[in-house]
């Protein structure tokens, strides 16, 4: 579903992502896992077609980034790390503008929209104006916005950001039970994360892909391993029984 080759985005010399390849079938949630500036969020916005690589090539639900981005769009549910809200509805209002605008038929746009706020614990504040909303439930309506049509990708950019301890475990719980029947992508810098809900996994550092794998056979490889070792006598001393 997901199908990234040698992806490259350049800000003049800078290099914000170099060369990155790695794929995501359906029923994965993969986790796109790296420090804070390793070129997570820039990746993510080329694949959700917001940026135009520099070099490289990417599909996504068969469909190819550059040359056929508006296919893209129609397939993917994208929730950014500051989700687009309109602060002057509510909620409500705009989830349904959400799902009038991703092609929702009229008939179950109502039924969707109760569905969505339910799933992501946000129907308490149905009626409320999104402007209003803590930085926990606007990220949580940004979710229900990504979701509400059903997409075929899921593409997710830190959304346990701002959410407090039981928040994210209901998050947590929500994103991974997607993955059944959605691919997802992601993003965090939080290793649990990654270990509670995503069922591959990969690295990345300084614009680079340093590792993929599944997370179970990550789990069972020894080479990983490491020991510390803590000393109280001098240098020299370990040094010389060494």
């Amino acid at each position: 579903m997901i199908e990234v080759n040698g992806l490259s985005k350049s800000y003049g010399d800078y290099q914000a992502v170099a060369g990155v390849s790695f794929s995501a079938q359906k029923g994965e949630v993969v986790g796109f896992l790296g420090p804070n500036g390793a070129g997570k969020t820039t990746t993510i916005r080329m694949l959700a077609t917001y940026l135009p690589p520099t070099a490289g090539a990417a599909t996504v639900a068969g469909y190819n980034i550059v040359t056929q981005a508006d296919e893209v769009r129609r397939r993917i549910g994208y929730l950014p790390e500051n989700p687009p809200l309109y602060g002057e509805m509510t909620v409500r209002e705009y989830l349904k503008f959400i799902a009038e605008i991703k092609g929702v038929p009229r008939t179950e746009m109502a039924k969707r929209v109760d569905s969505v706020m339910e799933r992501c614990f946000i129907a308490d504040v149905s009626h409320k104006l999104c402007h209003h909303l803590s930085r926990g439930y606007r990220q949580r309506v940004g979710l229900a916005q990504a979701i509400i049509h059903e997409p075929e990708v899921i593409i997710l950019d830190e959304p346990t950001s701002g959410l407090d301890p039981n928040q994210i475990i209901k998050i947590r719980q929500l994103i991974k039970s997607l993955g059944e029947t959605h691919t997802v992508l992601l993003s965090t810098h939080i290793l649990p994360e990654v270990s509670a809900v995503c069922s591959k996994v990969v690295i990345v550092n300084r614009g680079r892909v340093v590792m993929e794998s599944e997370l179970s056979k990550l789990s069972r490889d020894k080479s990983l391993e490491q020991i510390f070792l803590e000393s109280v006598s001098q240098e020299d001393a370990v040094d010389a029984a060494a």
